[in-house]
């Protein structure tokens, strides 16, 4: 397995790969995000003006097969920093995404060990992300005992909108998410 840690502007040249593996994932339940190419190089520029941005991509065989991103809170954009009183405080661990083949590997830990990490290296002591809320859907396998597992609390009352199209859906709707939060 390759494994590249990008920052600030060296997540650039990746941007297509990561794009498309961020489509892929993310249209299996619960986001059933219906992505494009236009969004996901806005989205992921966010990343790579930030001077504190870290993406990790992981590659098999030359092909991107997983990858996760997080940036200081005060990088991302308004809908994330609003539910935040100090959202300079709080370093943000965008999203781990990995092809359903490499998961039950413990990439899932090593994503959130060196999201955390980066987080320490720049004087974080917080570390923040958030999850869709969706109705539960039999058969899916929810990531909420790995994420208390690894000390996060959920913060249902730190709640942001953000709009996107549903896989099949003719035009974007706004979806709920909420926020968990560590002290690290």
């Amino acid at each position: 397995m390759e494994i590249l840690k990008l920052h600030g502007s060296d997540i650039e040249p990746h941007w297509q790969e990561l794009a498309e593996l961020r489509i892929r994932v993310f249209r299996d339940y619960p986001y059933l995000y219906e992505g494009t190419m236009d969004y996901e190089r806005e989205y992921l520029s966010t990343y790579w003006r930030s001077p504190g941005s870290r993406v990790i991509l992981l590659r098999a065989y030359g092909v991107a097969v997983g990858a996760s991103t997080c940036l200081p809170l005060i990088d991302e954009g308004p809908e994330f920093r609003a539910p935040f009183e100090h959202p300079q405080d709080y370093f943000y661990l965008g999203e781990s995404v990995l092809l359903p083949e490499y998961r039950g590997q413990r990439w899932g830990h090593f994503f959130f060990d060196e999201r955390e990490e980066r987080a320490r290296q720049l004087g974080y002591a917080r570390a923040c992300f958030c999850a869709v809320e969706r109705e539960p859907q039999p058969g899916h396998r929810s990531l909420e005992p790995f994420w208390r597992a690894r000390g996060y609390t959920h913060h249902p009352e730190l709640r942001c909108s953000l709009s996107w199209k549903d896989v099949g859906a003719d035009s974007e709707t706004p979806k709920q998410l909420s926020f968990w939060l560590r002290n690290l």
